[in-house]
């Protein structure tokens, strides 16, 4: 049987969840990843947000006459970024959680997933 008292721990705890769940999103903006592409040539810095903050591109590969090869490898650097992003989001949000993942969270919309 379910009484009141357990209800209200059940709240005071989910609510608790929900309030470090949204500091952890929040702090998402402060913890930074890396992308590389081409030896290093190209490296991105995106946030755990999932927002770009910064493209360095090496001299050396700049290429008048191979501009795609840059633009791939921009691309590439980009999306590994965006991938550590992912990553660290998850494994930040999953401490805020306690472990469960986004689909355990009764459909609570959580950026990026």
């Amino acid at each position: 049987m379910f009484n009141k008292g357990n209800m209200g721990n059940l709240m005071r705890q989910a609510q608790k969840m929900q309030e470090d769940l949204q500091k952890a999103q929040e702090n998402l903006v402060n913890i930074q990843v890396e992308g590389t592409a081409g030896g290093n040539m190209v490296a991105v810095t995106a946030n755990a947000a999932q927002e770009i903050l910064h493209i360095k591109i090496d001299p050396q590969v700049v290429d008048p006459q191979d501009v795609e090869m840059l633009e791939d490898l921009v691309l590439a650097a980009v999306n590994q970024a965006l991938q550590n992003s992912r990553a660290k989001a998850e494994e930040e949000l999953a401490k805020a959680t306690g472990g469960m993942g986004p689909g355990m969270l009764g459909g609570l919309k959580l950026p990026g997933f």
